[in-house]
């Protein structure tokens, strides 16, 4: 069955409290992408954010991000007065988010919800099957709290080494701010699963993101050392990331940690199992952010300050993808195999069977380009007008050169630049992949400056939002007709209760912009 999807992440819902939440605007969201016969909500990965607020960059691969747990929720539980959250200025921009104001208040509000809170029997179940990850997490954020925030490796050395001592010290005068995180991280699971069963009983599926790599301040380095290729004080001896190309003339420098393969292998990947186990729980679909990573890696001598030296090394291929399956049975994966890829790569994603990703940003250079749909090989992919990563369609089309961009328009037919986006739109619906996706900020047609995530910059990233007034009736008509058109209707429409486009204004007509470039 075909499919269509809206990439955006929860962070990016309208909300009243400064970031996007799991509560009624996270509802009707799914509301939405039911009344467009949307079948796929793509978001980012759910973790804590750390490093430069990215949600790539986490500190712990399986706990939910408390800036996402809604109050109003937390009240209608009995857990929390309206006045000890409403009273509060969270929209200090309503464009953008305030990632140190959340940090500075969210906990608090929390803490007054867990002063009423009483553990229950699903909160008893819960702590039980997640013990593998969350005894250590809520010791983790405990300690970071104790040492105002500071990452792990700069706490006193019996600590940060994780001595036994030091350890069972810390668990016995922490053990009440360790309760609070178990029962902040209760909260995000109880709200998120709610969530996720309403989008489930609409027909829409759930796409997840898990980062291949871990950050070094994260839980999983901090007390499972072992799992990375870390030194005896357990520094790294060599991180992650891109070598030098033509988008990153330096390489990107991630700074993760690099896995152990060789450990893994003798424990028959117990740890990935229990990752992807989880994911597999927590979402519909899993996307595995740079697939291609379990192929081959690229290893930066750990304190370079660029990527530009660094070699290969092999990874454990498809073997990793077999045991998972062999004992959690067939996983619903995408796998994220851009940029370049080598045939070895290729042979992997062919021995999972797992769909790949296409880019429709990356097509304009020619056309025998591979992310052109008229060049697609195979329905089994996913195919996309940009990802988190890529500009929006206006910032892109406004940054192409003279001759690219008359290129594009020759390919689109189109003759003016403002028609770009939803041209774009209209060939990723139509082309033959099994699912079609865009990010939210291409379908209302956004500016730059609402741009997730610029690559290789360190600040100004993750913090766009999506307002109230963008989910318009023009834009679920256009939606809908979108997926009339080109047969990617979540849901079997009888010819009796086909929409009279006639009736309706043209495809563009009437559809306000965020901005209108001539």
């Amino acid at each position: 069955m075909r499919k269509s999807g809206i990439l955006l992440h929860i962070s990016s819902l309208p909300s009243e409290y400064g970031i996007g939440k799991m509560g009624a605007q996270a509802y009707k969201f799914v509301d939405f992408l039911d009344e467009c016969q949307i079948g796929l909500w793509q978001i980012l990965p759910l973790s804590p954010t750390s490093y430069g607020d990215s949600p790539y960059q986490s500190f712990s691969a399986f706990a939910g991000n408390p800036y996402f747990i809604d109050f109003e929720i937390l009240e209608a539980g009995g857990l929390l007065h309206r006045s000890e959250y409403a009273n509060i200025k969270w929209e200090q921009n309503p464009d953008t988010i305030d990632y140190e104001f959340l940090y500075n208040n969210v906990y608090d509000v929390l803490k007054k919800a867990y002063a009423r809170f009483r553990p229950s029997q699903s909160y008893k179940l819960f702590e039980l099957v997640s013990r593998d990850w969350l005894d250590d997490y809520a010791l983790f954020m405990s300690l970071k709290s104790y040492y105002k925030g500071e990452p792990w490796y700069k706490w006193p050395e019996n600590i940060a080494m994780a001595e036994n001592e030091a350890v069972d010290y810390a668990k016995d005068i922490l053990k009440d701010e360790i309760k609070f995180h178990k029962f902040i991280q209760f909260c995000f699971y109880q709200q998120w699963n709610q969530l996720k069963k309403y989008a489930n009983q609409k027909g829409i599926s759930i796409i997840g993101d898990i980062p291949i790599y871990v950050s070094h301040d994260s839980a999983e380095v901090w007390k499972m050392p072992e799992l990375f290729c870390l030194d005896e004080q357990k520094t790294p001896i060599a991180v992650a990331g891109c070598p030098p190309d033509c988008f990153s003339p330096t390489g990107q420098l991630w700074g993760n940690p690099l896995y152990d393969w060789r450990y893994h292998k003798r424990t028959e990947f117990d740890w990935w199992i229990k990752r992807l186990k989880n994911a597999s729980e927590t979402y519909d679909i899993i996307r595995i952010d740079h697939f291609r990573g379990f192929e081959s890696f690229y290893c930066i001598p750990y304190g370079n300050e660029t990527a530009e030296v660094g070699i290969w090394q092999k990874g454990p291929d498809a073997d990793i993808f077999k045991k998972a399956e062999a004992v959690l049975g067939k996983l619903n994966i995408i796998a994220e195999n851009l940029g370049f890829i080598t045939p070895e790569v290729q042979r992997m994603l062919d021995k999972t069977g797992y769909p790949g990703m296409k880019v429709v940003e990356f097509a304009f250079s020619d056309s025998e380009n591979e992310y052109f749909p008229h060049n697609f090989t195979t329905t089994h992919c996913y195919s996309y007008t940009g990802t988190h990563d890529n500009d929006t369609l206006v910032g892109w089309y406004k940054s192409l050169d003279k001759a690219s961009l008359e290129f594009c328009r020759d390919y689109l037919n189109v003759k003016y630049d403002n028609e770009i986006p939803d041209a774009m739109l209209r060939t990723v619906w139509s082309g033959i992949s099994e699912a079609a996706i865009a990010q939210f900020q291409d379908v209302i047609g956004a500016d730059t400056e609402c741009r997730m995530n610029t690559p290789s910059t360190f600040s100004g990233n993750w913090k766009y939002r999506a307002q109230k007034s963008d989910f318009t009736k023009e834009l679920k008509e256009k939606l809908l007709k979108l997926n009339t058109l080109y047969n990617r209707c979540s849901k079997p429409i009888k010819k009796t209760e086909r929409i009279d486009f006639n009736e309706q204004a043209e495809f563009s007509e009437g559809f306000k912009r965020r901005t209108s470039t001539p």
